[in-house]
């Protein structure tokens, strides 16, 4: 007997049913914004996550040499492999390129609430616009997405931060501040106590003063934005606070401000990001880490040798979308179903195979036996996978011309004649033929 490997999952049908509607409902509105879908390769070199995150990213890849001694990866992200392909025709796409894709990932770090080693995600991206509206777009695809599948607006928040506004207030202290540790000290701070986010900012170049000063600007309400602008005195910052103010004016105008709070301290975690970045929260807190996040990284394509190209995107984590989805009492139900099983007695099988191809014409789901079971085991199978009629197809009933309809709910039967079921009904039911 072999375990499941950590970090892995199984999905039995039930489950699977639930997520596949989950993932068809995002995906339904994502395609509904003019995305196109993408496919993907599950292996990438490693170079390609070293020179973007360093050597230290190693250590959390599956990443090994293949027969032909490359040293490859199964890919942990999805950005870097979507920039390859933007830089390898990037002449011949129009612009602005909308993309999705739905598939798994692979990292090797510690398993928890929500984070898996495979784990599945949505990527959704525009690259080729810097236009806040593009930003909006974005917020709105996934404000949708999670409306769509049942959250209410108090079900959830978009924590919305500018990644320039972050950057521009570090250079701006008299200090030799490491701003890439900074920031990444500032997006790990909701996890750390205050004495913790303080040490490293300070480890980072901010002294104990400029620290909590930092610590402070960061909390500054939505109204009062310009109190950075006139603490920093650069165009950096200004032309950054200006540019989050048109993006939330945008998003207003798509109809999800409603979703959006400012939340300095969300800084997202790599270093790409450039611009504009949120995280989806759960509004009561029971899923205790962001749900999903997304952000502008105008700076990637180039650094793979395209053309400068800006992009935004979102990649809504299937695992915690789960969770955020179940607390709120809208995850689908976890059941089979089945819109017919057509249930052979004796030497019936031509007659029931027609009336099953038949219904399946219709577009139904469609069962019968390929086991040479008894009258009561098919029966009983029918009930276990949720049949709701079934189609019986005897002998007995084939000298009369006739077939038998049970409705599984009620238990009623009737007697139809053959030739005329299904008929011109699209969905037959046992009330089509009761007298």
């Amino acid at each position: 007997m072999y375990d499941r490997i950590k970090g892995f999952r199984d999905f039995y049908p039930e489950e699977m049913g639930s997520r596949r509607a989950v993932t068809d409902a995002v995906e339904e509105t994502v395609r509904s914004y003019g995305f196109r879908e993408i496919g993907t390769p599950a292996l990438e070199p490693t170079e390609m996550y070293v020179d973007k995150s360093g050597e230290e990213i190693v250590d959390e890849l599956y990443s090994f040499s293949d027969k032909g001694g490359r040293e490859v990866a199964l890919t942990p992200e999805l950005t870097p492999t979507v920039a390859r392909m933007v830089v390898a025709k990037q002449q011949e796409l129009s612009k602005p390129i909308k993309w999705f894709s739905t598939r798994p990932f692979w990292r090797y770090e510690e398993p928890q609430q929500g984070r898996y080693r495979e784990f599945y995600q949505t990527n959704v991206d525009i690259f080729g616009s810097s236009d806040p509206a593009a930003d909006a777009e974005i917020l709105a695809v996934a404000a949708d997405a999670l409306t769509n599948l049942g959250l209410a607006a108090d079900d959830f928040d978009f924590r919305v931060s500018h990644r320039d506004i972050l950057g521009g207030l570090l250079e701006s202290f008299d200090a030799d501040v490491d701003v890439r540790a900074a920031i990444r000290a500032v997006d790990k701070s909701a996890k750390l106590s205050a004495a913790e986010y303080h040490d490293l900012l300070v480890q980072a170049g901010l002294s104990d003063a400029q620290a909590d000063e930092f610590v402070d600007l960061l909390s500054v309400p939505e109204d009062e934005l310009g109190d950075l602008v006139d603490f920093a005195g650069t165009d950096r910052v200004e032309d950054a606070v200006t540019n989050l103010q048109n993006v939330l004016d945008a998003a207003d105008d798509f109809g999800v401000r409603e979703y959006c709070s400012l939340s300095l301290e969300t800084a997202r975690g790599l270093d790409y990001y450039t611009g504009v970045v949120f995280e989806c929260f759960d509004s009561t807190g029971e899923v205790s880490r962001a749900v999903f996040g997304g952000g502008r990284y105008d700076d990637l394509i180039e650094s793979f040798g395209g053309q400068p190209t800006p992009a935004v995107g979102v990649a809504p984590g299937h695992a915690t979308l789960g969770l955020l989805l179940q607390r709120a009492g809208v995850w689908p139900e976890e059941t089979l179903t089945t819109d017919y099983y057509v249930l052979q007695v004796g030497d019936t099988r031509s007659v029931a195979a027609r009336i099953a191809r038949d219904l399946r014409e219709r577009g139904h789901v469609v069962e019968s036996d390929v086991a040479g079971r008894s009258f009561g085991a098919q029966l009983d199978y029918a009930d276990s996978i949720g049949a709701e009629t079934v189609v019986i197809v005897g002998e007995r009933d084939l000298e009369n011309d006739e077939v038998t309809l049970k409705d599984m709910a009620s238990g009623e039967q009737v007697q139809v004649d053959v030739d005329a079921f299904p008929g011109d009904h699209d969905s037959p039911t046992f009330d089509d033929f009761a007298e």
